[in-house]
């Protein structure tokens, strides 16, 4: 009995599992929140800024000392250097501040939408309201209006001067289609500023081409 007993003890140590200690896996990498990788400069060499305070791709940079010109994909055109560029807000292909004397100032907004928005005559009306205009009737349409072309572009021009707040007030400005949209580029503003850039809102136009 005595000897099987120690045969057995002997087969048991045989049979011990030895015991290793495995290297612990490494710790997933939590991506970093964005305001922090807006604080690092472990970006690739050439990668654009991120977070809050990084540029758009795409938006229009800071003009200084340089005539403003458009950052469109369609049309693209160049402003007069006094004309100062806006901010595009969610509608304007292009904005621009004409300034004028004693703090007066025009606005110059561009604008596209799909198809004809309506057609010519419910733009042209829609325009005559903008100054405190009545809309003329059909007939009287191209006697309104004017027709030009620049750079292969068909545009339509429109003058209207009437009253907007209690001033003399008037819009310049042309309706342009273009692959399946319709442009609008709008010069608008007291009465005798606007006369005094019409010249130059007509040289605005002939820059306007397809990209």
């Amino acid at each position: 009995m005595l000897a099987v007993a120690g045969l057995s003890l002997i087969g048991c140590r045989d049979r011990q599992v030895t015991a290793y200690r495995a290297p612990k896996d490494p710790a997933p990498v939590m991506p970093m929140p964005k305001t922090a990788m807006a604080n690092t400069n472990d970006l690739p060499p050439g990668h654009p800024p991120v977070g809050p305070d990084a540029a758009i791709p795409g938006a229009p940079a800071a003009m200084t000392g340089s005539v403003p010109t458009s950052a469109n994909t369609d049309l693209v055109w160049t402003a007069p250097a006094a004309w100062t560029a806006k901010a595009l807000g969610t509608m304007r292909k292009g904005s621009y501040a004409v300034p004028g004397e004693g703090g007066t100032a025009a606005d110059l907004a561009i604008t596209a939408f799909p198809g004809d928005t309506g057609g010519l005559f419910a733009n042209v009306n829609r325009w005559r309201g903008q100054v405190g205009l009545g809309p003329v009737e059909a007939a009287q349409l191209d006697s309104s209006t004017q027709a030009v072309e620049a750079n292969g572009l068909k545009m339509i021009i429109v003058e209207a001067t009437g009253q907007a707040g209690g001033n003399p007030t008037t819009l310049l400005g042309a309706i342009v289609p273009h692959n399946g949209q319709t442009w609008f580029f709008k010069l608008m503003g007291p009465q005798a500023l606007v006369a005094r850039e019409k010249p130059a809102f007509r040289e605005f136009l002939n820059t306007i081409k397809p990209r």
